[in-house]
């Protein structure tokens, strides 16, 4: 039986004649967690956050929806241009990554790399990346 990537593993199941899936057991998880590396372990966690929390995966918004993510901020980046400033900031939750636009800002307190928040706006593209533009937000804690 091949292994399937991920912290949960399927296992068939027949009962009655009919085939169930059921987790795989905690020992299995247990040598999964221990062999994973950070980063997977990171995102595992991010999901499993944004999913309590009741918020949108990134991976699974669409243009033109008005979204909630939560996640953690990889990087944020003050770009001057000739006619708006902006601000951005690139949003991670463990499904992939959005990038929140401020127009006409240069700095926001508390928004830093590393810090976590929840953001809501109307998902767009632009340049090939996924965006929300001005977002309303909220810094969490921890």
């Amino acid at each position: 039986m091949a292994a399937v990537p991920g912290p949960v593993r399927a296992e068939p199941h027949y009962a009655g004649g009919v085939t169930e899936t059921r987790p795989a057991g905690w020992w299995s998880r247990a040598i999964q967690r221990i062999t994973a590396d950070d980063q997977a372990i990171d995102a595992q966690e991010l999901r499993a956050e944004s999913a309590s929390a009741g918020c949108d995966r990134v991976s699974a918004c669409r243009k033109g929806e008005v979204v909630t993510v939560t996640g953690r901020l990889k990087s944020v980046v003050y770009t001057p241009r000739e006619t708006v400033p902006t601000l951005e900031a690139e949003l991670f939750d463990g499904s992939g990554s959005v990038t929140l636009v401020w127009l006409g800002r240069r700095r926001i307190p508390g928004i830093e790399p590393g810090r976590s928040l929840t953001a809501r706006g109307r998902f767009a593209a632009f340049d090939g990346r996924q965006v929300i533009y001005n977002p309303w937000y909220e810094l969490c804690s921890g």
